[in-house]
C-alpha cells in the first residue's frame, strides 16, 4: 500500500496588527517555541509529511531563522510569498494598496508547490492534537469533499476583547453556511455596538482550519478574478478563503465535511492573551504531550 502524502499549509503572512508585533514567532514554549512549532509537531504526529509556510518577504529572514531553522530539521519545508502585487494577468495592484488580498490569495499562492491533499491553518492559532488527527484522517479517505475542523464557540473566546468568528450551520454533517460575526464577546454578537444577540456556547465556529483537495486552486483562480473585477480599487477589500468555500457549497460544486474538535482553542488576538497561551502550553508540556520539541 503506497504512503499517503499530505501537506500542511501555514498562513503566516499577516503582521499581527492587534497583537502589536510579529506574533507568528512570539515565544510561548519553554524553549522559545512559537505556537506554530506546536502545530507542526501535532501535524507531523498526525501524519503530515510536508509543510508550506505562506509568509511575506518583509519577515522572511526573521521567520526562517527563528522558526524555519527548527522546523526544517523535522519535515520537508517550502516557503511561499504572499505579496499584494501577485495578481492574475490583466490586473495591476493599485498604488494605494498597502497589504495583500487576504486568505484566499494566500492559499492561491501555494498552487505550484502543493501537489497533495492539504490542510490550512493560521500560524498564530493553537488547534491541538485532536484537530490535526481528525483532519488528516479525513483527507486520507481521499474523497472529493473538502472539510473543516470547527471548535465550540465557548472554547474560542478571550477575556481581553472582542473576536471575529465564522459561525457555522450544517446539514447532515456537512457545512451549509458560514456567517462571519466580527464582534463577539461572551457568546453574544453585535452588528451596531448597541444590540447584542446571543449565540449558544456550543455553536460550531470556524478557526480557519480547512482540508482541501488540489482542485481548490482552480476555484480560487476563478473566484479571485471575479473578486478583482469588482473590488480591486476598494483599498481594504479582502479575498477570504471561507467566502470561496461558501460560494462552492451554495453552487453545489463542492461539499465540506464538518469535523469538530472539543478541546479549547488558544490564540493570541491581543497582547494580554499571551500569558494564558503560555500557561496552557506549559501545562501540556508538564503532562508529557510535547516531548522532544
Amino acid at each position: 500500500m503506497s504512503e499517503f502524502n499530505a501537506t500542511l499549509v501555514v498562513m503566516a503572512a499577516g503582521m499581527g496588527s492587534r497583537f502589536g508585533g510579529l506574533k507568528q514567532v512570539a515565544p510561548v514554549g519553554k524553549n522559545g517555541e512559537a505556537i506554530l512549532d506546536f502545530s507542526v509537531y501535532d501535524a507531523i504526529e498526525a501524519g503530515f509529511n510536508k509543510v508550506v509556510f505562506v509568509i511575506n518577504r518583509g519577515i522572511e529572514q526573521e521567520f526562517k531563522s527563528i522558526v524555519g531553522s527548527r522546523v526544517e530539521k523535522k519535515v520537508n519545508v517550502e516557503y511561499v510569498f504572499q505579496e499584494k502585487e501577485n495578481l492574475p494577468n490583466g490586473f495591476i495592484c493599485p498604488p494605494e494598496r498597502t497589504k495583500p488580498w487576504g486568505t484566499g490569495q494566500a492559499i492561491l499562492c501555494c498552487k505550484d508547490v502543493v501537489k497533495t491533499p492539504f490542510a490550512v491553518i493560521n500560524a498564530d492559532d493553537f488547534y491541538g492534537k485532536t484537530a490535526f488527527q481528525k483532519i488528516y484522517n479525513y483527507l486520507k479517505e481521499q474523497t472529493e469533499n473538502y472539510c473543516m475542523v470547527g471548535f465550540r464557540l465557548a472554547n474560542t473566546l478571550t477575556e481581553n476583547g472582542s473576536v471575529s468568528r465564522g459561525v457555522c450551520s450544517e446539514e447532515d454533517g456537512f457545512l451549509k453556511d458560514i456567517t462571519e460575526r466580527t464582534k463577539i464577546i461572551d457568546c453574544k454578537y453585535t452588528l451596531d455596538d448597541e444590540t447584542w444577540h446571543p449565540l449558544a456556547p456550543d455553536t460550531v465556529v470556524s478557526m480557519n482550519m480547512w482540508g482541501f483537495t488540489t482542485d481548490i486552486f482552480k476555484y480560487l483562480e476563478r473566484e479571485f478574478n471575479l473578486f478583482l473585477e469588482e473590488f480591486i480599487n476598494k483599498e481594504k477589500s479582502e479575498f477570504y478563503l471561507p467566502s470561496v468555500v461558501d460560494t462552492l457549497i451554495k453552487s453545489g460544486e463542492k461539499k465540506a465535511k464538518v469535523l469538530v474538535a472539543e478541546e479549547k482553542w488558544y490564540g493570541v488576538t491581543y497582547k494580554e492573551d499571551k500569558e494564558a497561551v503560555v500557561n496552557a502550553i506549559s501545562q501540556m508540556e508538564q503532562n508529557g504531550l510535547y516531548p522532544n520539541m
